[in-house]
């Protein structure tokens, strides 16, 4: 991999704005499946006074009295939680943890940092990168087109880290794909140096690619070489349509794919992976063959495997909305994880070639100052306004933001 010379770019500046990641409270509004969300919530309007209060989970941002927005580009209700009633809003996708897309409801009151500038610009086109933890091993940016966020602490049964996600920096700054979160200037900047214009995600593909952490955080070499920037891209497209899963469902060639071996339990308490025999145990259920790469690959110094699935087998605190879950395994996780191990396994086959991304006619920040790129002005670092855009306030009045 391109080791990270002492002049090169941030992310920080390259892509300016950056927000940190919505911070849900509590637990119970996300789930790895959508009908379980329905059911909690309908346990939690039909509980009364106190019990409802204690099923919420009020902290120092949330209560049952609090008067917030609807989420932009949602459908949740405004009104006092401590009078809800009816269903809930419909449960969105959002990523809940490195390679783990999950359901939440969409509602302003639930959360207790929801970032609404991020739900302002998440649609079909965005794209967010989500700068990682320094780790020996693993990605210093993961990239998803769902939503991150911020669960809280998880409860884990031995110890087990977790990786958390940092800051999110969405590839556009409005909704549609328009005006592009890069440095004001950077792009005319690379066209001249490369001899054609980037496209954004271009760019970002260049940059998931090459990012690596570094003394004064992520740092993104750039070159001016055209074959190398062409290799690099390409290399990046490739992980961004794994990371994104983007377009047909990834395979790996016949022999090679994990297949059930043994038949799942109902509930599976204990994941165990057999190296010799490249076998994933879930209880007496066998996967295979399992690459040892999709087992060891890591993010943030977690197990991704090892992760996703503790968090949808860790006992949850009995009598909390959190119970309420599928009583078995779902057929839908088997094949989610069948598509996970599939995503670790080829995104582990990039990484020698990612190695053989040598740095050469370097783009350095000090290159990017002289040309007027660095530093970024100060607005480039804040939130598009967003003009004539009616959002749903506190207890049913509108705003214009």
């Amino acid at each position: 991999m391109p080791s990270v010379t002492h002049d090169a770019p941030l992310l920080a500046d390259l892509m300016p704005w950056s927000v940190a990641p919505p911070r849900l409270g509590r637990g119970w509004p996300t789930a790895p499946d959508a009908a379980s969300l329905k059911a909690r919530w309908d346990a939690f309007v039909k509980a009364e006074g106190p019990d409802r209060e204690a099923l919420f989970g009020v902290t120092r941002a949330r209560n049952l009295h609090s008067a917030v927005a609807q989420l932009p580009g949602q459908s949740s209700g405004t009104g006092r939680l401590a009078r809800a009633s009816g269903p809930c809003a419909e449960p969105v996708r959002v990523l809940h943890g490195p390679f783990d897309e999950q359901w939440l409801i969409p509602d302003h009151r639930l959360i207790d940092a929801a970032r609404p500038e991020l739900w302002r610009v998440a649609d079909e086109r965005q794209v967010f990168a989500v700068e990682q933890a320094p780790a020996p091993e693993g990605p210093a940016l993961l990239v998803a087109s769902a939503l991150p966020v911020l669960p809280p602490q998880p409860r884990q049964p031995k110890n087990a880290p977790a990786a958390r996600p940092g800051r999110i920096h969405p590839l556009y700054r409005r909704p549609g794909g328009l005006e592009p979160n890069l440095a004001p200037g950077l792009v005319d900047h690379l066209a001249k140096r490369l001899g054609h214009s980037p496209a954004p995600l271009d760019v970002l593909a260049w940059t998931v690619a090459v990012a690596r952490t570094g003394p004064g955080g992520c740092a993104v070499p750039l070159t001016a070489a055209p074959e190398l920037w062409a290799y690099g891209t390409e290399l990046g497209h490739r992980m961004l349509r794994l990371m994104r899963r983007d377009g047909d469902r990834p395979k790996l060639p016949g022999g090679r794919r994990p297949y059930v071996r043994a038949p799942l339990p109902a509930r599976p308490l204990e994941l165990h992976y057999d190296r010799d025999e490249e076998t994933l145990h879930l209880d007496e259920g066998r996967i295979s063959p399992v690459p040892p790469a999709a087992w060891d690959f890591e993010v943030g110094g977690a197990r991704v495997l090892d992760q996703w699935f503790t968090t949808r087998t860790a006992p949850p605190e009995p009598g909390t909305l959190e119970a309420i879950r599928p009583a078995t395994w779902p057929q839908t996780w088997t094949s989610e994880l069948l598509e996970l191990i599939t995503v670790l396994a080829l995104l582990a086959e990039l990484t020698p070639q990612r190695a053989e991304l040598t740095m050469t006619a370097p783009v350095t920040a000090a290159e990017l100052g002289r040309a007027g790129v660095l530093p970024v002005p100060a607005a480039a670092r804040r939130p598009a306004s967003v003009l004539d855009h009616h959002e749903e306030g506190p207890e049913g009045q509108f705003a214009l933001l």
